[in-house]
């Protein structure tokens, strides 16, 4: 199957799906490619603005996961600003809301979006499962999966949970960061199964 994993980071979602399909990845960061393309050699990475590929590719693909970035929507960052005169206020970013009205009305393959539980109602309401909001063309039946607290933990227990360490190598990089940004691949695989289902149009 030929799969476009758009928003990479190092693959969370992406770590239990085999290396049996096609997969391109689109990630903007060229450093957190590097980390994706060590984990998955086998991957097509593309560095570059994932919203734009999506726009002009979209039609090649079987099956879309696209993770927007969610800083601008996260409730953690809004309780921040509210606490912390040093964080800076933030538009909520539409890319998301684009980019789930373009697939709903343009796509014919199946597709999720997801992002995290935000800080406001969503203006597109959303299937949600743990600390996630998923907009799909297709059922995501809830799952009981080994849930990571972003809040709490360290690098090595995120590490542990999600199944893939950094240790030793990318000196410089924010390595919490990037962990906390994965989405649990038990998770993944999940939704990548579900998408393989009878489809039923979620409007």
């Amino acid at each position: 199957m030929k799969i476009l994993n758009l928003y990479s980071g190092i693959g969370g979602n992406r770590k239990l799906w085999g290396d049996s399909h096609d997969i391109t990845a689109v990630e903007i960061d060229r450093n957190i490619a590097r980390i994706y393309q060590d984990f998955f050699p086998k991957d097509k990475m593309i560095i570059g603005d994932a919203h734009k590929y999506l726009l002009e590719h979209f039609e090649e693909f079987e099956f879309l996961w696209s993770s927007p970035p969610c800083t601008s929507h996260s409730r953690a960052r809004f309780w921040g600003w509210k606490n912390d005169n040093r964080v800076k206020k933030l538009y909520p970013d539409m890319h998301l809301y684009e980019e789930i009205l373009f697939l709903r009305n343009y796509c014919k393959c199946k597709y999720v979006v997801e992002n995290v539980v935000g800080y406001y109602k969503p203006l597109i309401s959303p299937q949600e499962i743990g600390r996630h909001y998923f907009w799909s063309n297709f059922i995501i039946h809830d799952i009981k999966h080994k849930k990571t607290d972003i809040n709490r933990g360290s690098i090595d227990s995120w590490e542990e949970e999600i199944g893939l360490s950094l240790k030793n190598k990318y000196v410089g990089q924010r390595k919490d960061r990037i962990l906390r940004n994965c989405v649990e691949p038990e998770l993944g695989l999940h939704i990548l199964q579900e998408s393989q289902k009878e489809v039923l149009q979620l409007f």
